[in-house]
């Protein structure tokens, strides 16, 4: 991805004793991508948290108190990781509501300054901001696109799991992600970039219309819906959601424009 290109990029997830980011602890800690000059990072911690782990919490990601004993403490770790995050760009799901408030107090915690990074792309707020079809837990968006989630619930696979999630949608939609990276975080956080939505790229209105009514539009490789309660959505996430509004678009009722019907179809592979 183009936006990512010459920094570090690292896929951040934890898992913890519970889910308050001011009283429960880190039990891992996973840092998953590339540093600026392409070489591999792949920081896979478990953390003592000097606490019991709740039985509650051991149900979703299965750590134990056993799997802990023995491990270092977050203080132990800290320095690696303030270097690891440091300038960084992290990538996470959720990853700015609790998975960075969860490691800023840790920091704390020990009378540390918590590491700043250069961006943050949280894919659960990308996912929002794009529209997709709920629900945005990430489980749900890999297998939408693709993506295996084996071990779901371990810092490593979903950090991972989150990394390829930006990359897919990266492609999917690549209109929201020609501008810089701190406008596209910004997008991500308001709604807007720091200038104007336009600039994050071509508005609907921009693209070049597939019929003579401009009710689908190309967007790069993609057709996209102007019109309808779909409006900005492309349309092969509307026939894997709604195939009965992708069926009206093709009758006599929707697009009159029948060169236009053949290249939806060709688009979507129908006979």
């Amino acid at each position: 991805m183009e936006l990512l290109e010459g920094e570090r990029v690292l896929a951040f997830d934890l898992e913890t004793t519970g889910i308050s980011t001011k009283n429960d602890r880190i039990v891992q800690l996973a840092l998953i991508g590339s540093d600026s000059n392409g070489s591999e990072i792949s920081y896979d911690q478990l953390v003592n948290p000097r606490r019991p782990i709740p039985y509650d919490s051991q149900r979703i990601h299965g750590i134990s108190d056993s799997d802990v004993r023995g491990e270092p403490d977050f203080a132990t770790i800290a320095d690696r990781v303030s270097e690891l995050i440091e300038g960084s760009v992290l990538i996470g799901h959720n990853v700015r509501q609790f998975d960075l408030p969860m490691l800023r107090t840790e920091f704390l915690r020990i009378g540390a300054l918590p590491p700043e990074p250069k961006a943050v792309l949280d894919t659960l707020e990308l996912a929002r901001r794009l529209k997709l079809p709920r629900p945005h837990r990430l489980g749900t968006l890999c297998n939408r696109h693709g993506i295996s989630l084996e071990n779901a619930h371990t810092a490593s696979a979903d950090a991972a799991a989150s990394l390829l999630l930006l990359w897919k949608l990266g492609r999917d939609h690549p209109s929201y992600f020609r501008k810089s990276l701190q406008e596209v975080e910004q997008w991500c956080i308001t709604g807007t970039s720091a200038k104007s939505q336009s600039e994050l790229g071509p508005q609907l209105e921009d693209l070049e219309p597939l019929d003579s009514s401009g009710m689908v539009r190309r967007d790069g490789p993609h057709l996209v819906l102007a019109v309808g309660r779909h409006r900005g959505r492309h349309l092969k996430e509307v026939r894997d959601s709604d195939p009965s509004y992708l069926h009206w678009l093709l009758s006599p009722k929707g697009i009159e424009d029948i060169q236009a019907k053949e290249d939806i179809k060709t688009y979507l592979n129908l006979e």
